[in-house]
């Protein structure tokens, strides 16, 4: 099924009810909507609710995002106390080096008058912010490049997932990754192997450092295996820059359509910069639709759920549903002077299996609107881009902009 037809059906779907039917091909799927009815997928009964075959093992293998189970209990164990608002404090230097390192390059831009992709920028920042945290050390060009394959082996990921391939009828994936398993060939393999490289380097000079340089997450994690050590590696680089660039870039657009909340922001400080990223997030969750299978028959929102049944949770309707948000896909930062209501609001997820990095990617980007709106303007040319459904909900690009001084 394209992708058009896809959210054509979603769309429609979504008309009929907070749980409704949606047919993809010759598969039977729900999709989940309602506030009540996403919590119970998510939270209240998500051990019903499983990950199954996950679209991204190819790339992250066995890593947190991946893990199921006990593994991944293990896994979160180890990783959660990185990733706390007072350990997210420690990491503020990371934070506004690669900030200024982007508002220094905006200067000279701003000054000759060169343009520049927005998203790419945004795309480079988050990488260097994560690379900083990871290793200790700033994002050189070799690894940049290397790591621009990342772009690729996403590209080409299934948006709802896959069913298992191995006919264990396992409704949680945990047969274990069995290599890659995307399309594509060569070209995915190649990137592939550009990734691992970068990950066997990383790790390689974490296990290699002298104390005192021993200053990134990475170092914490050496007592890993080989294999999970590169898997939680590439599944913090992945998850740690996606999210943050993409939101990122859709907010400087909008913005610019909406200059007005530019100057409200500057006035409100900081309250009014995570008003800011709170709305870009609600229009634009960069994890648009979150798979699930129905690993027992249940009932949800009055219907029955058969085992095996594909349920689509998808923050991006929920976000955009008149029933919870007056003017729904107007640009309104004052919505976040109130707590939305539960259920309504759930970019970095919700549950057990929420985001562990929400805390630092929304400190990130805040710390940016910090440092680049006050002196830099963007402003685009060309169209408004529209929003590509895949894996990610991405501004289709490239996002060409000068930058101006206000």
């Amino acid at each position: 099924m394209s992708m058009t037809a896809l959210i054509n059906h979603l769309y429609a779907a979504w008309q009929r009810g907070p749980v409704s039917e949606v047919r993809l091909g010759s598969q039977r799927a729900v999709l989940v909507t309602g506030p009540e009815e996403v919590r119970r997928v998510l939270v209240q009964d998500a051990a019903y609710y499983t990950k199954q075959a996950h679209r991204a093992r190819s790339l992250l293998g066995d890593g947190l995002i991946v893990a199921t189970g006990d593994a991944w209990k293990r896994q979160r164990r180890t990783l959660q106390p990185h990733f706390t608002a007072p350990a997210v404090r420690r990491y503020e230097r990371h934070i506004s080096d690669a900030a200024q390192r982007l508002a220094r390059r905006w200067d000279a831009l701003a000054d000759t008058g060169e343009p520049t992709d927005i998203g790419e920028d945004m795309r480079f920042f988050a990488l260097d912010t994560i690379w900083r945290l990871l290793t200790g050390t700033p994002l050189d060009a070799h690894t940049h490049r290397e790591l621009a394959a990342i772009d690729t082996v996403v590209a080409a990921l299934p948006t709802m997932g896959s069913t298992p391939r191995d006919g264990s009828g396992s409704m949680d994936g945990s047969g274990g990754s069995g290599g890659p398993d995307i399309g594509g060939g060569g070209e995915q393999a190649a990137a592939l192997a550009r990734i691992d490289a970068v990950a066997s380097r990383a790790v390689a000079a974490a296990r290699e450092a002298a104390p005192a340089a021993k200053t990134g997450i990475l170092h914490s994690l050496v007592d890993l295996p080989d294999q999970l050590l590169r898997d939680e590696l590439v599944t913090l680089i992945v998850a740690g820059h996606e999210t943050t660039a993409t939101t990122l870039s859709w907010l400087h657009l909008l913005l610019h359509r909406h200059p007005r909340w530019r100057e409200w922001a500057l006035r409100e400080g900081a309250a009014g910069y995570q008003a800011l990223i709170g709305e870009a997030l609600r229009l634009y969750p960069s994890v648009w639709l979150v798979p699930r299978h129905a690993a027992v028959a249940t009932e949800l929102g009055g219907q029955a759920i058969e085992a095996g049944t594909r349920v689509l949770v998808c923050p991006y309707l929920t976000q955009r549903d008149p029933a919870w948000w007056p003017a729904p896909t107007s640009f309104d930062p004052r919505r976040f002077a109130a707590k939305p209501r539960p259920g309504t609001y759930h970019p970095f997820g919700v549950g057990p299996r929420a985001c562990l990095g929400q805390h630092f990617s929304l400190r990130e980007m805040q710390v940016l609107l910090e440092t680049l709106l006050p002196h830099h303007v963007p402003r685009f040319t060309g169209p408004q881009p529209a929003p590509a459904f895949a894996v990610t909900l991405r501004p289709e690009g490239p996002l060409t902009a000068t930058l101006h001084r206000p």
